[in-house]
């Protein structure tokens, strides 16, 4: 049985060596996979630990933390990670006028890290870390890995299928746990994920999961979903398949290295007809029609024949949906249909204008109303004539006292000498005061769409393709109806057959013998009355 994985039943808390995602600003998460040492030989004291622009979290601060916990950054020494390099063997700093190995092969001998870390001397694990200490500034939100922060987090080896996309894809492909899916350009992996949460019903045992029974044992497991993926480029597939493997999604999703163009959706080759046994399929190629070829009622199709295949292409151009179009009209494919998705998030935040904001981040510090324009417009122009006249701070009462006169006071009286005040002073002020308000309160609570569309445009081409009927299956359903309308005779129950279709029974059964033909019709008019 395959380990659990933690996009489909994520613990209570962060886990050692599981993946977790630091949600850093709205659209910046970084994955990353816990570690209780440092596994990529940085040499920080504190083991292993994630930088990012807003701080460095060390993993021992983020294990065992609940998930959607707010994390806050440490502060973390980087100057040895030269010297740390040398005993991984990568190389060390060079120092002016002295040997580069000097300090670093003492430290390689005694397999001791120069920051105080113990090491392993097979293993190079660090046996004790230092505390880490908080820092004053940064944090992040800790997350469990799910398809949607997957795909917003992954790296990009390719253009990747967007959330809006895929969950529009899987509605419309009829992807229920249980199901199998073929999907054809694998790329970056986001759709994959998406596809192993919508068929995840279970986890597959030891023996069906073992490479090494045949394709039929391999396949016969009808209770499991599947996911059957397929990447043209050797390293995507690596890599991809290194991802599956760290997410626990063995079992689930099978990634292959294939050129469906020519070859075809076959997991083994020496038995193409039986590796696959899927209902939906999800073509995300630059010429998917190449790849159609495959996908009939042949006796070596990939397809399941005892239900209806649904289909899906994923096409940038105009172009490209012609020729799928054709090509899907002449295999025999039905309802086809292109859509075009356009989706777009709505942004809600409290907006604060006004000049008492000044310095405050995400704010409009603008003024509000025409008061706090004039008085900001007076402070401009009595601190212009400061500048330029070098007035001393008598002359300079004096002149707005004549000021005042001209534009006159509500109580007759201004000390002005005590409200021009530095700039740096007055946004240090506002600073201050800020710690004693309610910002999550304040302001005018606004909503609008981003004016950025965050998607991969394409067109989606559906189209069914119905099961394989046969003249056998012709002949089965015939019986079937014959058999219906005996056992509605001769038990006297009631049967889901309408009277007109009776008739035409009764007629087939007579043989061209009137007289029996009218019996069995007066009986189904008896029956009815």
């Amino acid at each position: 049985m395959s380990k659990p994985t933690p996009f489909f039943l994520p613990s209570a808390a962060a886990l050692p060596d599981s993946l977790a995602v630091l949600h850093l600003k709205r659209d910046l998460l970084t994955p990353t996979i816990l570690r209780t040492y440092d596994d990529e030989k940085v040499g920080y004291a504190e083991g292993k630990v994630t930088t990012t622009r807003y701080g460095n979290y060390p993993h021992s601060t983020l294990i065992g933390q609940p998930w959607g916990s707010q994390i806050i950054a440490s502060w973390v020494d980087t100057g040895t990670r030269g010297r740390v390099g040398l005993q991984a063997g990568r190389g060390s700093k060079r120092k002016r006028g002295g040997s580069s190995t000097s300090h670093g092969d003492d430290a390689a001998a005694t397999g001791e890290n120069v920051t105080g870390l113990v090491q392993d001397e097979g293993t190079r694990e660090p046996k004790q870390v230092r505390a880490p200490i908080p820092a004053e500034t940064g944090f992040c939100h800790l997350l469990p890995p799910t398809p949607e922060v997957w795909t917003a987090s992954l790296p990009h080896r390719t253009q990747v299928v967007y959330t809006p996309d895929y969950s529009y894809i899987l509605q419309r492909l009829r992807v229920t746990p249980g199901t199998e899916v073929i999907e054809a350009g694998a790329g970056s992996g986001s759709f994959t994920h998406a596809a192993a949460r919508a068929v995840f019903n279970g986890y597959p045992s030891d023996e069906t999961n073992n490479s090494s029974r045949s394709v039929d044992e391999r396949t016969a497991d009808p209770g499991t979903g599947r996911v059957w993926s397929f990447e043209f480029h050797e390293q995507r597939v690596q890599k991809l398949q290194a991802e599956i493997q760290e997410h626990g999604l063995e079992g689930i999703v099978e990634v292959t290295h294939r050129d469906v163009y020519q070859d075809g959706f076959s997991v083994v080759d020496s038995a193409p007809e039986l590796s696959v046994n899927a209902s939906a399929v999800f073509l995300d190629l630059p010429a998917p029609w190449l790849a159609l070829r495959h996908l009939t009622r042949d006796n070596s199709s990939p397809l399941n024949p005892s239900t209806s295949v649904h289909l899906c292409t994923f096409s940038p151009c105009i172009e490209q949906v012609q020729r799928t179009v054709s090509t899907l009209r002449s295999l025999g494919w039905l309802d086809i249909e292109m859509v075009e998705l356009s989706a777009r998030r709505i942004e809600c935040r409290r907006e604060r204008v006004g000049l008492h904001e000044e310095g405050l981040r995400g704010v409009n510090a603008t003024p509000a109303t025409v008061d706090e324009a004039i008085d900001r417009l007076r402070e401009v122009e009595g601190r212009d004539r400061s500048y330029h006249y070098g007035m001393t701070i008598k002359t300079l009462n004096e002149t707005l006292e004549t000021a005042e006169s001209m534009f006159g006071s509500e109580d007759g009286t201004r000390n002005q000498a005590e409200e021009y005040v530095s700039k740096q002073q007055r946004l240090q002020n506002i600073k201050d005061a800020q710690a004693n308000r309610k910002l999550y309160k304040e302001g005018r609570l606004v909503h609008r769409s981003e004016p950025e569309l965050k998607m991969h445009t394409s067109y989606l081409v559906f189209a069914v393709l119905p099961r394989a009927w046969t003249d056998e299956d012709e002949r089965r359903a015939q019986e079937e109806v014959r058999r219906s309308f005996l056992e509605a005779n001769t038990e006297g129950t009631v049967r889901p057959i309408s009277k007109r279709q009776r008739k035409r029974a009764a007629k087939e059964l007579a043989g061209g013998d009137k007289h029996a033909e009218m019996e069995m019709k007066w009986q189904v008019d008896d029956d009815d009355e």
